[in-house]
């Protein structure tokens, strides 16, 4: 098991680029692959997650070719993925099990979706109760990994109100549509993420959208197409917020994912009083981008306004750290998806802000964070393995008087391999040890 050991850091200077979108590099291996004909992609994000997802599809039969962050996919077309020999080990992404539940419902042969400790412990109800209702045989242990997919069953069509914004939960069942009788309809009661609807037109497929309402006719094909994958938005709230909670400090982030479905983060840290500033904007294969400079900023306590949890939701563990920072009180209420993430990430928040001194308390559905001073632990902050957890407290670093220790980092790689690299390029002092 490794641990960072985090170091106070003076003012944080430099330009940097954060590693491709997780979201849109899943999807793009997913599309990719059921399209017919050659898909390339570059700005791919090589971290465990998303490698997951390639590597399964090479299971089942796709030729993938990788080249650092550039791929290339050899399309099977809708019906050409080829039946696994062994259980899908899709690691700790829970987005490749619920996306690729949908897709394979829909498959002729059997499969199973199965993941490390963390994601075996993570509810799938969500996605498994409508694939039913669509008609799939679909099963969990207690409606947790692995899931057990039986082939061979001809889907029907739905019109499904989401119970909670969940992109995961809207893109599987619009990957299940695909191959559907009828047109599958998607209710949504708040915004979540759009990159799947994005993705479909792209790849030449027509999808209906509406305010909260996305339709698509199953029995099309898809078309294989380039993908640029930008920045990831969720990877770049941790500089957001290091460059915001140090004194002295301006930070440019060059060519970052702003779809106005991520952007919650941006928009708190401003609510709060962060020096942000976009540049640059433009569109990069149907995706809006843009430049971002933080610079040092004097935060405030705010209620978080619920409309936005959905738009940050990944981003909340590092957001709880600037709320640390700021003068006054943080109120989160309406999050309460935060507790079934790779860990409960409201407890385990909680208990480590604790740890370094930070008054709080947890809520049903959220926190109540009192800003403060970072005091030195009495032992190291656990991270329960959780990536972003271990990311956001060595992000504290920067406003700490003492080394901070986060045991369990082993899991930054899933979803950010180069951030220590790119935290020291700045001017942060963090080490990594085994």
């Amino acid at each position: 098991m490794s641990n960072f050991v985090t170091s106070n850091s003076g003012p944080l200077s430099g330009s940097i680029k954060v590693p491709g979108d997780k979201s849109i590099s899943h999807r793009s291996i997913m599309l990719g692959s059921i399209a017919e004909g050659v898909t390339r992609v570059s700005g791919f994000l090589e971290g465990d997650d998303s490698l997951a997802t390639l590597n399964a599809f090479k299971e089942m039969g796709v030729a993938i070719q990788r080249e650092g962050s550039n791929v290339t996919i050899q399309g099977v077309g809708m019906n050409g993925l080829k039946e696994p020999t062994k259980p899908l080990n899709l690691g700790n992404s829970g987005t490749s099990i619920r996306l690729m539940s949908g897709l394979l419902s829909a498959q002729t042969f059997d499969s199973v979706l199965c993941g490390d400790e963390s994601l075996s412990s993570r509810p799938m109800g969500r996605v498994i109760n409508p694939l039913q209702e669509m008609g799939a045989d679909i099963s969990g242990n207690d409606s947790k990994p692995p899931l057990v997919i039986k082939g061979g069953k001809q889907l029907s069509a739905i019109e499904y109100t989401l119970p909670v914004a969940s992109a995961q939960i809207k893109s599987c069942l619009l990957l299940a549509g695909l191959y559907s009788e009828g047109t599958t309809s998607i209710i949504e009661n708040g915004i979540s993420r759009d990159h799947t609807e994005r993705m479909l037109k792209g790849f030449g497929y027509d999808v209906i959208s509406s305010p909260n309402k996305i339709s698509l006719l199953g029995g099309g094909t898809l078309k294989g197409c380039e993908i640029e994958v930008p920045s990831d938005i969720s990877s770049a709230a941790f500089f957001m917020v290091a460059g915001c909670i140090s004194e002295n400090s301006s930070i440019h982030l060059n060519s970052v994912n702003i779809n106005p479905t991520r952007t919650g983060v941006i928009d708190i840290l401003k609510l709060m009083g962060g020096n942000i500033e976009l540049s640059n904007e433009r569109l990069q294969a149907g995706e809006l981008i843009a430049d971002i400079k933080v610079t040092s900023s004097r935060l405030k306590g705010i209620e978080i306004p619920e409309n936005l949890v959905p738009l940050a939701i990944d981003e909340f563990p590092v957001l709880f750290i600037a709320a640390s920072c700021a003068e006054g009180e943080t109120i989160l209420t309406g999050a309460k998806e935060l507790r079934v993430k790779e860990s409960d990430r409201i407890q385990v928040m909680a208990d480590g802000l604790t740890s370094l001194g930070i008054n709080n308390e947890v809520l049903e559905d959220g926190i109540r964070i009192s800003g403060g001073e970072f005091k030195k632990q009495t032992n190291s902050i656990r991270s329960h393995h959780d990536h972003r957890i271990s990311m956001a407290f060595a992000i504290a670093s920067v406003r700490s008087k003492f080394d901070i220790e986060i045991e369990g980092v082993d899991n930054v790689k899933t979803s950010f391999p180069n951030f220590i690299e790119l935290a020291n390029s700045i001017g942060m002092k963090i080490t990594q040890t085994d």
